[in-house]
C-alpha cells in the first residue's frame, strides 16, 4: 500500500510535468518545513525525567503543493509530504510523534519512518470544477472544521490529516452556502495509508466501514450572527448498521458591541439504530470580551451526556479520533470532554505585537461513568474520573518562521493501573512556509 502511495506521488509529478510542457499550463509551486519535538514526564514511580531521550518524540517533515489552473474553470492540486526524524533519534529522542510505532506493523516507527520507500506519502491530489456558483471538488483533500464538525483536518500535529472524499458547494441561495460531501476514507495521523472513517465510543472505536455523506448549510441572514448546520449518515458501524448525527453551531459578533463580545453557542445528537447504544447528545457555551486592545478573556462550559448501562458515541472527529469540535478543546483534554462529563474552562490571550502572543488557559472536566478517562483509571468502571489541565503557550513569527512553544500540565482525580496521576508536556515547533 505505502510503495503504491509513493508511486502515485510519482506519477503526480510525471503527468505535472507533462501537461506544463504539452498544454503551456503554469504551475504554482509552495510549501513548508517543519521541525517538531515533544517531551513528556508523570509522577509515576521509577518514571524518566522530563527531557530524557526515553521521554521524547521528534518528527522533521517538508511537503511541496503544487496547483494549476487547467483552463474551462478546472483546477488541479496535488501535496507530496516528506516524514522522518533527520536522525534526531540518535540522541534526542526515542521515537516519532506522527506515524508513531502504534500505527505501523513493523512495531517501530522509526524503523518505519526511516525506511525511504515509506518517506514520501501522497497527501494531496484533487481536481475541482467551478460551475456557475457550485464548485466540486474530487480526491484527497482537506475539509475544514467549519464547515464538517465531525470529520475535519487537524492542524496540532506535525503534518494536517487529509481525506479521501468528493465536496460539492454551493452559493445559490442568498446568505447561504451549502455543502455537501461524500466522505470515503481517511489518512488519519499516520499519512501513509488511507483507512475508514471511525466512531470513537465507550466500547472502543467503531469503524464506519460503508459510506459516510454530509450535509452542512450555513446562514449569514441574521444579524451579526452565522448560523451552521451539518447532518451526518454514517453506515456500517461495528455495533450499529447505521448512525446519524446533527451538529448546530451558532456565532454572534459585531464591532458595536460592547468590549468585543462574541457569543458562540453548539449542540450535537449522535443517534443510533441500535437499541443498545444510547443516544449521545452535546451542548456548549462561549463568551469572550477584549477588556483592552491586546487582551481577549474567554469564558467555555461545555456538556456531552453519558449512561449507566449502555455504550455510547463520544463527540470526537471520525476522520482521526483524536479531537473534539467542542468549544472547551484544549491541548490535551479531549478524551476527558468527548463522552459523559461537564467542562468549565477560562482562557486569556495577550497581544505582545511584534513579539507574539502569550496564551493561558485552564479547564477543568467532571467525568461521568462511560468517561473516556476511566480507562485503566478505574478498576471497577463505576467511577467517575474528574480531570484538569492548564496549558501556557506562546506563538511568535519572525523572519518567515513561525515558532509554537507550551507546557501543558494535566491532572486526574485517578491514579492509573500504572499508578500516576499528574502529567506535562512540553511541545515546541517551528514552520518554514515557502
Amino acid at each position: 500500500m505505502k510503495k503504491t502511495l509513493i508511486s502515485l506521488a510519482t506519477a503526480s509529478l510525471i503527468a505535472s510535468s507533462a501537461m506544463a510542457a504539452d498544454k503551456g499550463i503554469d504551475f504554482t509551486t509552495t510549501g513548508q518545513a517543519v521541525i517538531y519535538y515533544e517531551t513528556t514526564a508523570k509522577n509515576a514511580d521509577n518514571a524518566v525525567d522530563i527531557f530524557n531521550k526515553d521521554a521524547s518524540v521528534a518528527n522533521v517533515a517538508v511537503q511541496i503543493n503544487s496547483a494549476a489552473d487547467l483552463g474551462n474553470n478546472l483546477t488541479f492540486g496535488s501535496q507530496i509530504s516528506y516524514l522522518g526524524t533527520t536522525g534526531l533519534e540518535k540522541n534526542l529522542v526515542s521515537d516519532t510523534k506522527q506515524r508513531s510505532s502504534a500505527t505501523n506493523a513493523s512495531g517501530s516507527g522509526l524503523d518505519a519512518v526511516n525506511n525511504t520507500t515509506d518517506q514520501l506519502m501522497l497527501t494531496k491530489i484533487f481536481v475541482a470544477k467551478q460551475i456557475a456558483n457550485t464548485t466540486v471538488k474530487v480526491g484527497r483533500q482537506e475539509l475544514p472544521k467549519s464547515l464538517s464538525p465531525l470529520a475535519f483536518t487537524e492542524g496540532w500535529n506535525v503534518l494536517k490529516n487529509t481525506f479521501d472524499a468528493v465536496l460539492v458547494v454551493n452559493s445559490d441561495l442568498p446568505n447561504t452556502t451549502l455543502v455537501g460531501a461524500y466522505v470515503g476514507r481517511s489518512t488519519g495521523h499516520d499519512l501513509s495509508t488511507v483507512g475508514d472513517l471511525t466512531v470513537k465510543s465507550s466500547a472502543g472505536a467503531l469503524t464506519v466501514a460503508k459510506t459516510a455523506y454530509m450535509l452542512t448549510a450555513q446562514n449569514t441572514a441574521l444579524p451579526m450572527t452565522t448560523i451552521t448546520g451539518s447532518y451526518y449518515a454514517l453506515s456500517g458501524v461495528a455495533i450499529a448498521e447505521s448512525s446519524t448525527a446533527l451538529w448546530l453551531d451558532a456565532k454572534v459578533a459585531d464591532k458595536t458591541l460592547p468590549m468585543g463580545l462574541k457569543v458562540g453557542l453548539q449542540a450535537g445528537l449522535i443517534t443510533s439504530d441500535n437499541s443498545a447504544v444510547e443516544d449521545t447528545t452535546a451542548m456548549g457555551i462561549k463568551a469572550s470580551i477584549k477588556p483592552m486592545p491586546a487582551l481577549t478573556v474567554c469564558g467555555v462550559f461545555t456538556t456531552v451526556s453519558g449512561s449507566t448501562d449502555k455504550a455510547a458515541a463520544a463527540v470526537k472527529n471520525t476522520g482521526t479520533g483524536v479531537k473534539t469540535p467542542l468549544f472547551s478543546q484544549m491541548v490535551a483534554n479531549q478524551d476527558a470532554i468527548a463522552l459523559d462529563n461537564a467542562t468549565f474552562m477560562l482562557k486569556g490571550a495577550y497581544s505582545l505585537g511584534d513579539m507574539g502572543k502569550v496564551i493561558g488557559q485552564y479547564g477543568y472536566t467532571q467525568g461521568g461513568q462511560i468517561n473516556l478517562m476511566n480507562a485503566g483509571r478505574s478498576a471497577s468502571g463505576k467511577v467517575g474520573v474528574d480531570y484538569s489541565e492548564f496549558d501556557l503557550m506562546y506563538k511568535v513569527k519572525a523572519s518567515g518562521v513561525q515558532y509554537f512553544a507550551a507546557l501543558v500540565n494535566r491532572s486526574w482525580s485517578e491514579k492509573t493501573t500504572t499508578d500516576f496521576d499528574n502529567q506535562q508536556i512540553v511541545r515546541v515547533w517551528a514552520r518554514y512556509s515557502f
